[in-house]
């Protein structure tokens, strides 16, 4: 992953804090007077602007599971934010931020019960720029997004916290269950810290989430991160701590949605059940991973094309299970370095409810079941090591460990096809179900 016009060395080192007056509870608008005092905010607008321009340039899969033509923009990868026209505000407690109009708002100061609400038009696109913020709510989101076209949650130089400490207010005008809560597309980016804190669910976004850049840190006792259409990852740092799932997206009135993309960054889950679910897909394209959990990558269609990734699971390392009917059940590797091991007991290093179909990649299990699949087995290429020894085929449930195996039905050695892969060639191009059907 590479960056384009890197922030200069001044900006990075510089804390970018606001001092003054209270926030403005009335209606936001770039034309609207700021709630911070004016030499406070010329002395922020000289650090952020001192940022150059840093772009994210992001390496991705063609013809893969997901359609990733048009999946970010240049301002999803875009981690630093014009500031310009920027509206400033300084938190403050119980106080509630609205904004209703497009623009970009330069957040900071430390508060206890206040929201910064987002009320705008459907066209319109919302810059967070979170510089220095802190905010400790007891049952209300710290970020309720209740209309906007898209909305940008941007990280400047600095770190920033938001909290939620109780159980989430029932039948409340900001009906939540997330420190942020998104009905709309949110992105996440930036060159700084995030920090998430909950009694519940970290994020959750009711239709696609994005996270291009920075550094998200959530600690949580339910999921980190729940997307209804789809989640998708192109660089920064993500470290969770959840006590249910780390990544879910899922959406229950279409069975088309509901997608897991990578295709860069660092990221290190923590998981009481499944590190990673997408319902549909989950595709990695790139990074570099470290995954704990009962389920490391589960989805429908499970398809890594590369990164390093690292699974301990206590249930299946990487499962295709029958999620979604819009798509063939496949666990397909064709590249990247994945390390797997598995607790003791019944369990799978890769479970496939439909096919498995591995062309290329470098795979060290160490399981006592490293493989179990339903449907037909493809193994045409890449380097699999099951517990300290190279294999030549790929055996349903296999034991472990013993070289030279002679294939059984289904299965396909190195060195010559026996089963058939779907139709589409390689990279499930032609499997049914693509995405944006």
């Amino acid at each position: 992953m590479k960056k384009k016009n890197m922030m200069t060395g001044a900006a990075l080192a510089l804390g970018l804090t606001l001092a003054g007056c209270s926030a403005d509870t009335a209606a936001a608008s770039p034309a609207a007077e700021s709630s911070t005092p004016a030499s406070a905010v010329q002395t922020a607008q000289a650090v952020l602007n001192s940022t150059e321009t840093m772009v994210t340039d992001v390496s991705m899969t063609s013809g893969g599971a997901i359609d990733t033509a048009d999946l970010f923009t240049e301002r999803d990868l875009t981690q630093t934010a014009d500031v310009s026209e920027a509206v400033y505000y300084t938190v403050q407690d119980g106080e509630n931020i609205t904004i209703t109009a497009e623009g970009v708002y330069v957040l900071s100061g430390t508060a206890e019960n206040m929201t910064v609400i987002i009320s705008a038009d459907d066209s319109d696109k919302v810059q967070l720029v979170l510089n220095g913020v802190s905010i400790t709510n007891e049952s209300t989101p710290c970020i309720f997004v209740e209309n906007a076209d898209k909305v940008f949650v941007t990280t400047s130089s600095s770190d920033n916290t938001l909290t939620v400490t109780g159980a989430f207010a029932e039948n409340s005008e900001l009906d939540a269950d997330a420190v942020i809560t998104s009905k709309d597309d949110i992105v996440f980016n930036g060159v700084g810290v995030l920090n998430i804190n909950s009694s519940e669910d970290g994020i959750d976004g009711k239709d696609d989430i994005k996270f291009t850049g920075g550094t998200l840190n959530i600690s949580c006792q339910d999921d980190a991160i729940e997307a209804n259409d789809s989640f998708a990852a192109a660089d920064g740092k993500l470290t969770i701590n959840a006590a249910d799932d780390g990544i879910h997206a899922e959406n229950e009135d279409d069975n088309t949605k509901g997608s897991v993309y990578f295709c860069g960054g660092t990221y290190d889950i923590t998981a009481g059940d499944d590190a990673v679910h997408g319902e549909t897909i989950v595709q990695i394209d790139g990074g570099t991973f470290t995954i704990t959990g009962a389920e490391g990558l589960e989805g429908t269609w499970v398809q890594i094309n590369g990164g390093d990734i690292t699974i301990n699971a206590s249930d299946d390392g990487i499962n295709a299970a029958n999620k979604s009917s819009a798509y063939t059940t496949a666990a397909e590797i064709n590249g990247g370095t994945i390390t797997i091991t598995m607790g003791a007991g019944d369990t799978d290093a890769v479970d496939s409810n439909g096919n498995l179909i591995i062309t290329g990649g470098t795979i060290d299990i160490t399981a006592q079941f490293p493989f179990d699949y339903d449907g037909q087995v493809e193994f045409t290429g890449g380097t699999v090591t099951v517990n300290g020894q190279q294999v030549t085929a790929i055996t349903n449930q296999m034991m472990g460990g013993m070289p030279g195996q002679m294939p059984q039905d289904g299965q396909t050695p190195p060195d010559g096809p026996q089963g058939q892969r779907p139709e589409g060639g390689p990279m499930g191009g032609g499997m049914p179900g693509q995405m944006h059907p």
